[in-house]
This record gives structure tokens, sequence and C-alpha cells, in this order.
């Protein structure tokens, strides 16, 4: 499926303009969102990481470009939590309910006030994982067909 940048860009600037540190996003392809934020990490030049369990703490920018370290989630949130630049954090949420360490540093991100923009974004996280967040996680959707139809205003002009 052939999904236009702009797509990516839109999803990624929602993440952005989200009231709160902590997003869960909701997508049918999360492998096609990964490419899109790659893209837009590479193009940009922002600070764009993944966390995928066995794998790590890797940035879209540069894929080589491991973070010592972070192979366990409790690392990367402590990573995440101590970083004081900014930064957009997907973090692919393994099935089920957190430990309890864990939870207790994705509630410390989302209660979080910084003088940077900092994102950690839930993906494939569990209904009941969002709960335990109630207001604290913003929710954003990242339904490609709803979007792209849609026409916005892209550097002062209309696009679909």
């Amino acid at each position: 499926m052939s999904v236009d940048a702009n797509v990516g860009n839109d999803v990624f600037d929602r993440i952005l303009s989200a009231s709160g540190p902590l997003v869960a996003l909701k997508t049918n392809d999360p492998a096609l969102l990964v490419e899109q934020f790659r893209l837009v990490a590479r193009r940009t030049g922002q600070a764009v990481y993944l966390w995928r369990h066995a794998e790590g703490l890797v940035s879209l920018r540069d894929a080589q470009m491991r973070v010592p370290g972070c192979l366990r989630l409790g690392d990367a949130l402590r990573y995440i939590s101590q970083s004081l630049h900014f930064g957009v954090y997907l973090l692919d949420m393994p099935a089920g309910v957190p430990s309890a360490t864990d939870g207790a540093l994705l509630r410390q991100l989302s209660r979080a006030q910084t003088g940077h923009v900092r994102r950690v974004v839930l993906l494939g996280a569990s209904p009941s994982l969002l709960a335990t967040f109630e207001s604290d996680v913003v929710r954003v959707e990242a339904d490609w067909h709803a979007r792209s139809a849609a026409p916005r205003l892209r550097d002062g002009r209309w696009v679909v």
C-alpha cells in the first residue's frame, strides 16, 4: 500500500501538538507508520526513536545508532526521562500490562513538565494499559484513509 509522505507528516504533527507528553497511537499498520516516521526523521533531522523488545532503543534517523543500555523497556524509559533534548520516542508495547516499575516510569513521564518537547508514543498499547492512565494519555488515531481524503492547509495551500 502506498501512502503519501504528507500523511506521515500529518500524524507526526498531531503527536507534536498533543496536550501531554504521553500519546497512545492507534493504527492498523504500525510497520507503515514506523516507515513514515523514519522518512520524517531523515528529511527533517528530528530526533525520533523506536523501542522494540529484543532490539532496544534505535534512532529512526540513523538506523545504525542504537542507544546503549536501553534493551529493556524500563531502561529505555529511564533514558527518556533523563533526556534534556527534544525527542519523539515510539514504544512498541509488549502484550499485557507492563511491570509495576515500567508502569510507574510511564506515569512519571506522562506528568513530566519539561522546557522542551518530549513525546512518548505508545504503539499497540492494550485497552487495559490505557485505562490505567485515564486522562494522562492523549489518544491519536492514524487513519490513513480518513486523513488523506480530507483537505488540509500545508505551506499556505490546500492539499488533499
